[in-house]
């Protein structure tokens, strides 16, 4: 079975982006501590994706995750993050929506059933492992089924004091194990938690 694996930069107090930033994407609490990623960061992102073959997104996520990283990958050969931006576009996509009937999203599809089965399916489909970057609201109810394989957390050294937290409908706790921790250069902590399903 394929793993989902959740990839977030994070402020200290828990916080995946500011309030009043309407809009949600996997760089949601970047400040100027990631805009410019140290390379063994950046190698860490380009794996990520590279070991997977799908991304995950949320609705409200959608529009400005796949604008900015097209935006990139075709008018900015200059940009740091220019060749995560191009692997990020030709990776296939998924959206999760109950509204939408149809993508106007190039490389994307839409999944609109119950979240669970639809997640167990793409899990039991062949192929390398699958990604989510956001929502907040929608990683939240990722996390909140359980159905997060492993927790690639990125903890920026700034406080936001409110915000978009991802573990707030939890029903009962959640233990995790912690594989692997990482300091880089630019002050970002990387985690990499598994949850404990003993």
């Amino acid at each position: 079975m394929r793993k989902l694996k959740l990839q977030m930069f994070m402020s200290l107090d828990g916080y995946v982006g500011a309030l009043d930033e309407g809009s949600e994407h996997e760089h949601e609490s970047d400040d100027e501590t990631t805009s410019e990623l140290p390379d063994e960061l950046e190698q860490y992102l380009h794996s990520t994706i590279d070991t997977s073959d799908t991304i995950l997104l949320g609705r409200k996520s959608i529009d400005g995750f796949v604008t900015e990283w097209e935006r990139i990958a075709s008018n900015l050969p200059e940009h740091p993050e220019f060749q995560l931006a191009k692997k990020l576009v030709a990776t296939p996509k998924v959206v999760f929506s109950k509204t939408l009937k149809t993508s106007s999203w190039s490389n994307t599809t839409l999944a609109t059933g119950d979240l669970v089965d639809e997640v167990n399916k793409l899990k039991n489909k062949a192929g390398k492992d699958i990604i989510v970057y956001g929502g907040a609201g929608f990683v939240a109810s990722l996390i909140s089924e359980d159905l997060i394989d492993e927790y690639h957390l990125f903890i920026n050294p700034n406080a936001l004091g409110q915000g978009l937290p991802i573990f707030n409908q939890l029903s009962k706790p959640l233990n995790l194990k912690l594989k692997a921790a990482t300091t880089y250069s630019n002050g970002v902590v990387g985690l990499l938690y598994e949850p404990s399903r003993d």
